[in-house]
């Protein structure tokens, strides 16, 4: 095998547990790039590809052979229905994990986990990449410098014109991780939760809109809070696009496109570039209209650069320094008591309280 350069940070050795999109687009090229990790391989159940990008790694038969390995970080990336039992497996073996969005399938199953790390001493990430977006990063600009004043309310939207099923047979079959509310609904629950804090109620809307689809494919989602309302949407009938992020304060409105790049360039094949990586078109800048000083402006606000690499740069420093993980398990419990809070409000159509 060729050997990859090797230099004097400490090495966390780290292996995925699926090399398709999301592991050859959102984690390995992060990890081979980072000084700190050393990429080990893939667990490739049928299609062996991992070697074809990253030719000193290896292709893993099983789980099993793959935590025999001497092996630091694992992280979960399988369809939304196994995160916990190879999460769990993971844990049980002694190795750190980042475990993908949806964290787990019920807020049960993410308490459990965050338990089993905190009893072996062992970190427990979340793999919410979208706080890293430029876009989010900008909107978090905007509330953190109080410059709409007391927020009133906010609203956001991860929609989507996609009519067709998709051909991956784990996202159209009724399962536990199925349906855009596992799948779309955590980016957008998390980013509320980590700009506003948990709610004290949901209200949640959920429907089936495509035509012969199994699972759920909109969503509307009401976050109550004392004094604030934040609404979260996703849909597949969006052709053409409302504001991604609108924040109305007392003094004035944010109103932001979605525009991060990385996901699109990742899938171009381009490898993070450090200095110019997650640069928006200016076309997408975000409009402000407030008072600032007793003076109404209406103006263009620039977009802060996005970077997924921080996410891997606070799991390596959790690690190696023993540090809180950049986005804890218990963030992850507190996205599953939305989602789970959402669900049973829709099967009962009233306001669930947390």
């Amino acid at each position: 095998m060729a050997e990859k350069k090797n230099n004097k940070m400490q090495k966390i050795k780290t292996a995925l547990l699926s090399y398709g999109m999301s592991g050859k687009v959102f984690h390995a090229p992060f990890l081979d790039i980072h000084p700190g990790f050393e990429l080990l391989g893939s667990w490739e159940r049928s299609k062996k590809l991992i070697q074809e990008d990253y030719p000193y790694v290896k292709s893993y038969p099983s789980i099993d052979d793959l935590l025999a390995e001497d092996v630091d970080l694992v992280i979960v990336n399988t369809p939304v229905g196994t995160h916990y039992e190879y999460a769990k497996k993971v844990l049980l073996a002694g190795k750190h994990a980042v475990v993908e969005k949806a964290f787990t399938t019920t807020v049960a199953e993410a308490e459990e986990l965050t338990k089993i790390a905190k009893d072996k001493g062992l970190k427990l990430a979340v793999f919410q990449n979208r706080r890293w977006d430029s876009d989010f990063k900008t909107i978090q600009k905007i509330i953190n410098e109080g410059v709409l004043g007391e927020l009133v309310e906010a609203e956001f939207h991860f929609d989507r014109y996609n009519p067709v099923l998709s051909p991956k047979a784990h996202k159209e079959t009724v399962n536990d991780g199925a349906g855009v509310l596992k799948d779309l609904g955590p980016h957008i629950i998390d980013q509320a939760i980590c700009l506003f804090g948990s709610p004290k109620s949901v209200f949640g809307d959920i429907r089936f809109t495509r035509q012969n689809s199994l699972v759920d494919d909109w969503f509307d989602l009401l976050l109550i809070y004392e004094n604030f309302r934040v609404r979260l949407k996703a849909g597949f009938f969006v052709r053409e696009a409302n504001p991604a992020y609108t924040i109305h304060g007392k003094k004035g409105s944010f109103l932001k496109p979605r525009g991060d790049v990385q996901e699109d360039e990742l899938k171009l094949g381009k490898k993070p570039n450090l200095e110019l990586w997650g640069t928006e078109p200016e076309d997408l800048q975000g409009l402000l209209h407030t008072e600032i000083d007793g003076k109404i402006i209406r103006e263009k606000v620039p977009t802060l650069q996005g970077n997924y690499f921080s996410f891997f740069d606070g799991v390596y420093n959790s690690i190696t320094n023993n540090i809180t993980e950049p986005v804890t398990g218990q963030d992850g419990v507190k996205v599953m008591q939305i989602i789970e809070a959402a669900i049973a409000s829709n099967a009962q159509r009233t306001v669930i309280s947390l």
